[in-house]
């Protein structure tokens, strides 16, 4: 838990972090307190850096291998037009 707080801040994590916040604070000021619900997920979001949202994927679980250089050649596919 210690090292997903402070490790692998990115721009994008910090901007869900301050926009959570954001909403946090204008939900109560405007007495919306079902809108703190909403600005805690994305807080939390930022700070755990939990989701694909923040493009973390923690974990490697959206991570997707590169391809590989193939050495097959491209063929010509021939189209048969049907009535």
């Amino acid at each position: 838990m210690k090292k997903r707080l402070l490790t692998a801040w990115t721009f994008q994590r910090g901007l869900y972090l301050a926009m959570g916040i954001t909403i946090i604070v204008q939900s109560i000021i405007s007495k919306q307190f079902i809108g703190t619900l909403l600005g805690v997920y994305f807080a939390s979001m930022g700070l755990f850096a939990f989701g694909c949202a923040n493009g973390n994927c923690f974990g490697g679980n959206c991570e997707t291998p590169p391809m590989k250089k193939s050495d097959k050649k491209i063929e010509d596919v021939i189209f048969e037009e049907v009535k």
